[in-house]
């Protein structure tokens, strides 16, 4: 599939976007190298529950042909006993690790074969039952790689928004910034190239997480929590969750407002001011449960946080692999009245729904026509 970007969502001037993200990736470098366990903490309290909201918005709203009624049903079942099997996991141990590990791959299978068909179905499948037999495994090991993978995921949504470009050159810096701060960064801090500058001081959040060992034994393989490895992979996780954010909350909301557009026509009482509010809210709320009892308060974060971090994987999984639900039903439509093998006349052409407000991902920041917020979505790109 080409890169030629969509008529009705094509971004013609796409510098200053890219400028705006290489600045926020050396701001989130500075602050995660020079206090890692503070930024971690304080990102997590100001804007985890929003960007869950967020991510959920776009995600629905972008990928509405892949996440139908039936099988986003199916999803919600599946992710809700993921939320009971990390609400028990302080209390049954191991068992509900490996039960939330087991949930998890029937999600990616269920997306195989809602997604993929054929040879493509049977590989999905094969791959599946292998990486599972691993994780069920080493289930700390599969623990820590999740928390890594899902702040790795935003390089392949940007890498499928980027096609929205429409200057080549311009695509290609937006993307070499992606990879910049997703895969050269973390590999300079991994290698040791910024020990010197690294910190294991809590700083302000101490009286929140005492000597931060929660933290960093969350984001380092067990075997390294003690060493100078588990603080660069901590640095790495508070980077990388700290652009996480703001890919969520500052830019994707901003350029790409006909996914917003699209969630609201699926769930119209859910407008964006209402979602940043909720967002908002609910922020405080944990803040205070987090100042209360941080471990607590993080059981309870996780467990919600499901919602978003499993329902990504069947649209990253679609996105690998070029799932054939990623075509928008419109688009499919009119393949198949072209090819002859579809009933009746060509459904018209949808009116483009009111751009939506700055607060909720308005497009002037993101340069994008005025068409741009149609909530019909285009095609898919085959990986990154």
């Amino acid at each position: 599939m080409t890169d030629a970007p969509d008529p009705a969502v094509a971004v013609h001037r796409s510098s200053t976007i890219t400028l705006l993200v290489l600045v926020a990736v050396c701001l989130s470098l500075a602050i995660a190298v020079g206090a890692p366990i503070a930024t971690a903490v304080i990102g997590l309290i100001l804007f985890g529950i929003l960007h869950n909201l967020l991510e959920i918005r776009y995600v629905a709203g972008r990928f509405a042909s892949l996440l139908g009624r039936p099988f986003l049903e199916l999803l919600a079942a599946l992710v809700t006993g993921i939320v009971v099997c990390r609400l028990l996991a302080g209390v049954v141990g191991r068992p509900a690790l490996l039960a939330e590990i087991v949930l998890g791959y029937v999600i990616l299978a269920a997306a195989a074969r809602h997604g993929l068909d054929g040879r493509r179905r049977v590989a999905a499948w094969v791959l599946i039952g292998a990486a599972a037999a691993v994780s069920l495994t080493f289930p700390t090991y599969h623990f820590v790689v999740l928390t890594h993978l899902h702040n790795v995921v935003p390089l392949f949504f940007l890498w499928e928004w980027s096609r929205r470009i429409t200057s080549r050159r311009g695509r290609q810096a937006f993307r070499a910034v992606q990879l910049l701060w997703v895969v050269a960064i973390p590999a300079v801090v991994l290698l040791g190239f910024l020990d010197g500058w690294l910190s294991a001081d809590p700083g302000i959040v101490r009286s929140v997480v005492g000597d931060g060992q929660t933290i960093l034994a969350a984001s380092a393989p067990p075997s390294a929590a003690a060493t100078v490895l588990g603080m660069r992979f901590l640095t790495v996780f508070a980077f990388m969750q700290t652009m996480h954010y703001v890919v969520w909350v500052a830019l994707l909301p901003r350029v790409a407002p006909d996914a917003s557009a699209a969630f609201e026509a699926r769930v119209p009482w859910v407008t964006g001011p209402r979602l940043w509010a909720v967002g908002f809210v609910a922020a405080a709320l944990f803040a205070v449960l987090f100042g209360l009892d941080f471990a607590q308060g993080k059981t309870l974060y996780a467990a919600l946080a499901s919602y978003h971090a499993y329902l990504e994987l069947p649209v990253l999984l679609a996105l690998l692999v070029g799932a054939r639900s990623l075509s928008s039903p419109s688009r499919s439509a009119d393949r198949r009245d072209g090819s002859g093998s579809g009933t009746g006349p060509t459904p018209p052409t949808p009116t483009p729904p009111t751009p939506l407000p700055p607060a909720g991902g308005g497009s002037r920041g993101a340069e994008l026509r005025p068409e741009a917020t149609a909530a019909v979505a285009p095609d898919a790109e085959v990986g990154p």
